[in-house]
């Protein structure tokens, strides 16, 4: 048996997700605002399964044709026809125990799709919320990883960035790293993670300008806090679930 490190990647944006070779690789999909923390937080408090999708008309189709929960933003407000936002705080676990979420986001599920019409080998969802789940993960399956920052409409942000960085942070020891995202993206952590709701508000982060315009300062404090919904979420057979034990490999 080969003793040699997989490889880990950092693709700052959906745009270059093509220039990476996803087959045979975990591909983590990072949308820290706020798609993959709510997804977390969902799943955490009881949530059956998320199911998610890359449109608004998909969303109310699949919603009423499963009698499920429909959800999801466009442009960080609840977009027009759905029922509930993209908030964390709108799924407790009174509310979301033992249902099922068909979400649609701007930016996270959008990503989502796309590594799977690329061949995407393996799907898991990362946010600061699940940081510990996702690291654990990613150091004892020991394959190829690739972490998938969502952006915004393409444009690299501030906050996905600085989860790869916390992310490589913890596992580089265990993976060869030779990228320059990544490199960046660890920087950024580090000069952050002390008060990385500071450090984003200081740099005024342009996700940070947009959820705050909205009152939405509250979820981006959630959505950077560490490990407050600390499971994996797994996606199989067009559905995000909690991962309990092996599934792959």
């Amino acid at each position: 048996m080969s003793n040699s490190k997989p490889t880990l990647y950092t693709s700052p944006s959906p745009a270059l997700l093509d220039l990476y070779d996803i087959n045979n690789t975990i591909v983590v999909i990072i949308d820290v605002f706020r798609a993959t923390s709510t997804i977390a937080t969902a799943l955490h408090n009881g949530a059956k399964c998320i199911i998610p999708v890359d449109s608004v008309a998909k969303c109310i189709e699949l919603g009423k044709k499963i009698e499920a929960i429909t959800a999801g933003e466009r442009d960080g407000k609840i977009a027009e026809g759905l029922e509930y936002g993209n908030s964390p705080f709108e799924y407790s676990k009174e509310f979301i125990s033992g249902k099922t979420l068909v979400l649609t986001t701007t930016n996270g599920t959008k990503l989502l799709h796309m590594a799977l019409e690329r061949g995407a080998g393996h799907i898991i969802t990362g946010s600061f919320p699940n940081l510990s789940a996702v690291c654990d993960y990613l150091i004892q399956q020991q394959q190829p990883v690739l972490l998938g920052c969502a952006a915004w409409k393409d444009r690299v942000n501030m906050e996905d960035m600085l989860f790869a960085g916390a992310v490589i942070h913890q596992v580089k020891d265990h993976f060869n790293i030779n990228c320059d995202s990544s490199g960046i993206a660890e920087t950024l952590y580090l000069n952050a993670k002390s008060d990385m709701y500071g450090f984003i508000k200081e740099k005024n982060a342009t996700h940070y300008q947009r959820l705050t315009n909205f009152g939405l300062e509250k979820d981006i404090r959630y959505c950077l806090t560490p490990d407050i919904a600390n499971v994996l979420p797994f996606y199989e057979e067009g559905k995000l679930v909690v991962h309990t034990g092996e599934r792959w490999l």
